[in-house]
């Protein structure tokens, strides 16, 4: 990790996360963000822009931190080694944007699961093609492996929250692997009918994000309420 308060260089995550926990730090929450949708952030709009460019960060709630991951390669293709260090940075003290609570996240899922079934049905997705049928293949894999998807004390509704949301981002993956982006396609071909299919996924994707981060920030949120 680097650039935390009170190390002048690059640390190691266990001497990191002992530090952060003496700057006060209660939790850790993550945050999604894409472009137009902070999902998890609080600001300032620094930090947003290096957590957007990633993808993903990790705010230390109660230590006005947050972590934004710097991936890079080294050595020679088909030997390359993968080195990720963690950026630290202050973050606003503020409610992260557009997280919902577990309750409205399975709501809101059950309605975005059909919602994803109905799209791929209407663009004849289903067996479109062999790179959506890996796809297909990979998340059945996933789920056979069980509900290992969270860590230990999790809320029961947390993991059920979370195999969902996964669910529904796996057809929505399909759903883009089997036409609109150059690599295969279904029964969407024309430019017309690519604009409709990633106008009806957007939605979906997004709650799938949203209910993805509320399954992952359940533990904090359940240790501030007193209910762990």
């Amino acid at each position: 990790m680097a650039g935390l308060p009170g190390e002048s260089g690059q640390v190691g995550l266990t001497l990191a996360l002992g530090r952060l926990r003496a700057l006060g730090a209660k939790g850790l929450r993550v945050a999604l963000p894409i472009a137009g949708h902070p999902l998890g952030l609080s600001g300032p709009p620094e930090f947003n822009a290096h957590a957007l460019e990633a993808g993903e960060a990790v705010i230390a709630t109660g230590a006005a931190l947050g972590l934004v991951p710097e991936v890079s390669a080294a050595g020679p293709e088909g030997d390359q080694h993968i080195e990720v260090v963690w950026r630290c940075q202050a973050v606003r003290e503020a409610p992260p944007a557009d997280v919902p609570s577990l309750s409205e996240a399975e709501r809101e899922l059950a309605e975005a699961l059909r919602e994803a079934t109905e799209v791929l049905s209407r663009l004849n997705v289903a067996g479109s093609g062999p790179v959506a049928e890996a796809a297909l293949e990979a998340y059945r894999a996933r789920a056979e492996r069980g509900r290992e998807v969270l860590a230990p004390g999790y809320p029961p509704r947390a993991i059920r929250v979370l195999e969902l949301a996964q669910r529904v981002g796996a057809l929505v993956d399909i759903a883009y692997m089997a036409g609109g982006d150059g690599r295969e396609h279904g029964g969407a071909v024309s430019a017309s009918e690519i604009t409709a299919r990633a106008e009806a996924l957007r939605p979906v994707e997004r709650t799938s994000r949203r209910a993805q981060v509320a399954a992952y920030n359940a533990y904090v949120e359940e240790r501030e309420r007193g209910g762990l």
